[in-house]
């Protein structure tokens, strides 16, 4: 009897076909066997037609116990060379551990920047700002991406001291090596002569042209910046010294050593903008002048006393602003206005005589023997004065010439060269000058393109340097034998001298100088020249 409280579920559907479910079919081998051999036979006809399936079929049909026998040796033979080779080195699992490293660490590894998009070969402008300072000249307007790559990772790598001793295979540590010996046989050599310093002059060879050997050094004056542009550098005539001066009311002497330059001594001037400083000819005093008015500073190495000369005996100019040192080392020739030019001497501090050219001059020059004078105007003529007569021997007109900016004579009493506004230079026959009132130039240097204010030769009168200070980098070394410009100097891939004020070269050539407005006074080491 079925009890009225009990409550009947419904049968689901799961239990009935769970009860409805057939049961899997037994196995039965003699169909399995027929089954594998149909397929073999199909698999054997295929075989025919490729062979790749026939092998196929071989492996996971057929051959088994072949297979089996063929891993076990190969993995017996594998035993056995790991034995021996443990029995030969005598090591173990940590030699071998070791030695994967080692393979590891000597394979060539992948950098981690490499973009496959770097790999297309667009090109990239780079004339653009944030590009310019990567070209190293003007045809590099437009690079590839692979080529600026390399740029950036050779500029990245020479901002960080050059690629890292780790990261250097052994063929690069060995160059590096050996140009870190020859670097330092030729510092030898620097250094054996800085130490001889002695007044001789030697006899070297004819200075090639085309590229001038020079080697940048750190600035004259790096152990004392200057806080304002420089407006004088100058070697001192006997004394490894060289002297800086500018607008930050300052005269300075640094040792030149090309390493270190170290500070000697500066001297201070009371609002006193230095506007030209030079050692007079014995190398004892030096003359510092401003543009305010006609003092001006005797700075006395020897004592080491400033004396301010407030005045001038016979001297009615309202300042005293360029002058020239006489060769004789006794007196200057102050540039005075109206075509003045003013004969000072030393001794006594007074005017001797006066001497004037047509219109206002604009420089001075000397012969060798200080017997006469060069002085061109700004109307771009150029006349000879007898120093001690003053008397006009003869005047010429610049070949060319508008206004002229600049005169200098070489020491050997060869050549003339005189600046103009248009940035072209003159180099003329000193022995023409003196004869003739229409000489030609041999040569005419036309490489600056604003107006010519520096010309200095060096003391083998074998180069001209010419500069201007209107533009960055307007500087010119030329090769006087050749009358060519040397075309490794400036640098172009970036700038060194800036604007040029002044220029000069050491008692032997050795060392070149410059004074810019960014305080500082570049120097460069002439590999050429064996002296100071």
């Amino acid at each position: 009897m079925e009890d009225k409280n009990v409550i009947k579920l419904p049968v689901t559907e799961d239990k009935i076909t769970a009860k409805k479910r057939s049961r899997p079919p037994k196995f039965d081998p003699e169909g399995e066997e027929k089954l594998r051999q149909q397929n073999l036979k199909r698999l054997a006809v295929l075989g025919e037609e490729d062979a790749s399936v026939k092998r196929l079929e071989t492996l996971v049909f057929g051959a088994e116990e072949e297979l089996l026998e063929r891993l076990v040796e190969e993995n017996e033979e594998e035993q056995t060379s790991v034995l021996q080779l443990e029995d030969e080195e005598g090591g173990g699992d940590e030699d071998s551990e070791g030695e994967d490293e080692l393979r590891q660490q000597l394979q060539p590894r992948k950098a981690a920047w490499v973009d496959e998009d770097d790999e297309l070969e667009e090109e990239v402008d780079m004339k653009h700002r944030y590009r310019r300072n990567l070209m190293k000249g003007d045809a590099e307007s437009v690079l590839s991406k692979q080529r600026l790559q390399q740029r950036m990772k050779e500029q990245f790598q020479k901002s960080m001291g050059g690629t890292p001793s780790w990261a250097q295979s052994s063929d690069q540590k060995k160059k590096k090596k050996k140009a870190l010996d020859e670097e330092e046989e030729e510092e030898e050599e620097e250094d054996d002569l800085l130490r001889r310093t002695g007044n001789f002059v030697a006899s070297s060879e004819s200075l090639p042209s085309g590229v001038l050997r020079m080697k940048k050094c750190l600035h004259a004056n790096n152990a004392r910046p200057s806080a304002d542009r420089l407006t004088s550098v100058q070697f001192h005539p006997s004394a490894q010294v060289v002297m800086t001066a500018g607008l930050d009311q300052s005269v300075s002497l640094f040792q030149v050593d090309g390493k270190t330059n170290p500070k000697i001594q500066s001297v201070h001037l009371e609002r006193f903008p230095v506007h030209q400083a030079r050692f007079s000819r014995d190398g004892q005093t030096v003359i510092a002048t401003s543009l305010r008015n006609k003092m001006f500073y005797l700075y006395d190495m020897m004592e080491g006393r400033v004396a301010p000369v407030r005045s001038v005996r016979g001297l009615s100019e309202a300042r005293v602003k360029d002058f020239s040192v006489c060769p004789d080392g006794g007196a200057l020739l102050l540039t005075g206005t109206n075509g003045y030019l003013h004969m000072l001497t030393l001794k006594t501090n007074e005017i001797v005589r006066s001497m004037k050219i047509n219109g206002d001059v604009s420089g001075v020059a000397f012969c060798p023997d200080g017997s006469k004078a060069f002085v061109n105007s700004e109307e771009g003529e150029v006349f000879v004065w007898d120093v001690r007569s003053s008397r006009c021997l003869s005047r010429f007109m610049d070949d060319g010439c508008v206004k002229g900016t600049a005169i200098a004579a070489s020491p050997d009493g060869r050549y003339l060269a005189c600046g103009s506004q248009a940035g072209v230079v003159n180099v003329y026959s000193q022995e023409a000058c003196l004869n003739s009132t229409n000489p030609k130039p041999l040569r005419a240097v036309m490489n600056l393109l604003t107006s010519a204010t520096s010309l200095t030769f060096n003391p083998t009168s074998e180069i001209l340097a010419v500069a201007s200070r209107v533009e960055d980098e307007a500087v010119r070394l030329v090769h006087l034998p050749s009358l060519t410009v040397f075309s490794n100097f400036p640098v172009a891939s970036r700038k060194v001298t800036h604007r040029v004020s002044c220029l000069d070269f050491s008692p032997r050539s050795g060392f070149f100088s410059l004074a810019n407005n960014k305080g500082h006074a570049p120097l460069f080491r002439l590999l050429h020249y064996k002296d100071f």
